[in-house]
């Protein structure tokens, strides 16, 4: 209830500031991973304040600074990285590599954690500008949809709502890498003494 008024709150405000209202709405996307807020209601947020095709550029732009950000948190607080790698391990596994269709399907359900994501993509490259370059490629199909289909995911039934997320953890597995690559070291693992 808090997060839906302050969401509410900060939407309002956003509209009000006329021409300004796109710079404040991709900066609302930068602090939103901080809010716990999730994706789905700001992009859809955006469709209603903006407009399907705007709302869905804005978000996708802001969306990627939030996966710069990520990134730019990753190198300085390695700490913290290490609890985002602990959380993969746990969820995902040791090995597990997601494939770019996978990590597209994963965007598109609301409650997998985006950071977690981000990380997937950070193991998948090498450098910061592949790093931006998948962010935004895989941010476009969750912005489109949840800008563009915003209105219908609200009013369509809850039996409906598990039928389309059942049929995308489906696709997950689908869209799977089928090979795992385990190093020499990690599959010969010393017994300590």
């Amino acid at each position: 209830m808090t997060i839906e008024l302050a969401t509410s709150s900060v939407l309002t405000a956003i509209q009000t500031t006329g021409y300004f209202a796109p710079f404040f709405f991709i900066l609302f996307h930068l602090f939103r991973q901080f809010l716990l807020i999730p994706i789905a209601v700001v992009c859809i947020a955006g469709g209603v304040l903006f407009g399907a095709e705007l709302g869905s550029i804005f978000s996708v732009i802001g969306l990627t600074g939030s996966s710069i950000i990520f990134y730019l948190f990753s190198k300085g607080f390695p700490t913290l990285l290490q609890r985002f790698v602990k959380m993969k391990v746990k969820w995902l596994g040791t090995y597990t590599n997601l494939s770019i269709g996978q990590i597209i399907i994963l965007r598109m359900i609301p409650f997998v954690n985006f950071s977690l994501i981000s990380l997937c993509i950070l193991d998948k490259t090498k450098t910061f500008r592949g790093y931006t370059k998948l962010s935004f490629l895989t941010h476009i199909p969750s912005a489109l949809c949840f800008t563009f289909l915003g209105a219908a995911i609200q009013s369509l039934s809850p039996i409906i709502l598990a039928v389309i997320l059942v049929m995308l953890v489906v696709l997950v597995y689908f869209f799977r890498e089928k090979q795992v690559l385990i190093k020499w070291n990690d599959f010969f693992v010393r017994e300590k003494v």
